[in-house]
């Protein structure tokens, strides 16, 4: 998928048609098209303006409110939004790349309301396939990596699920960090990856090793990752951003 401002898809509104015809991307929205260089869908997604937030909500659906809208942003990278992914109903099994959806990054919380509202950045995407890309380099199998925690609106992050220990400037709420763990045989917990017979933050560990190579190969997607430990209500996973600066926590 490929993210496009209202502003950029006004700009590229003459070739899309040209190209594909169908609606025209300057409507935001999800625009699937046909690329018949591959085999899998591709698709435009024209962002909502950050502007289109109305007090907490856009329609229906409640997001809260980010720090810089407060206060004055500590830094650049606490700036508010660009902009918001409308997901209807519909829109949740978009591929965004070889192994996420759309569906993977939205925040655990409003079930009955449609359509949602999401902040998801590319680089935080293309960090995650490269992770899997090292991961399987390494000789470990990657068919599936769950999202255990995506994006998450500001109301969320403040009071949802089990919020303690929830920084107030997460990076999940400006959608460039992902809670992960390799997930094939479905149990929806964290495979034992390093083949030791138990399921431990030392398989996290291996994600996080992963990142490291990434973040040597490519300095523009340096960002913050960490290991968690299992607790009752889940196991093991790693936390991966591209937060721009490199920060590391929970390691082995």
């Amino acid at each position: 998928m490929r993210l496009l401002t209202l502003d950029r898809a006004a700009t590229l509104a003459p070739a899309f048609a040209k190209w594909f015809g169908g609606s025209s991307p300057q409507r935001p929205g999800v625009h699937r098209v046909a690329d018949s260089s591959s085999s899998r869908p591709f698709a435009f997604i024209t962002l909502h303006p950050f502007a289109a937030k109305r007090a907490d909500r856009i329609g229906l659906y409640r997001l809260g409110f980010w720090p810089a809208e407060r206060r004055r942003q500590a830094s650049p990278s606490y700036a508010n939004p660009l902009g918001f992914i409308e997901v209807g109903s519909g829109d949740v099994t978009t591929q965004v790349s070889e192994h996420f959806q759309l569906g993977d990054f939205l925040t655990h919380d409003q079930a009955e309301v449609w359509p949602k509202y999401l902040v998801l950045r590319e680089d935080l995407i293309d960090k995650l396939e490269l992770v899997i890309d090292a991961l399987q380099r390494k000789g470990v199998a990657v068919r599936t990596m769950r999202v255990m925690s995506g994006f998450r609106t500001p109301r969320y992050n403040a009071r949802g699920g089990n919020a303690s220990g929830r920084s107030e400037t997460s990076r999940h709420m400006y959608g460039d960090a992902a809670d992960v763990f390799v997930d094939n045989d479905g149990d929806g917990r964290m495979d034992d990856l390093n083949h030791d017979g138990r399921v431990d933050a030392r398989d996290a560990q291996l994600i996080v090793n992963a990142a490291e190579e990434v973040e040597r190969a490519h300095d523009d997607l340096v960002g913050g990752a960490g290991v968690y430990r299992a607790t009752g209500a889940h196991g093991p996973f790693a936390h991966i951003d591209v937060r721009g600066r490199r920060a590391r926590w929970g390691r082995m």
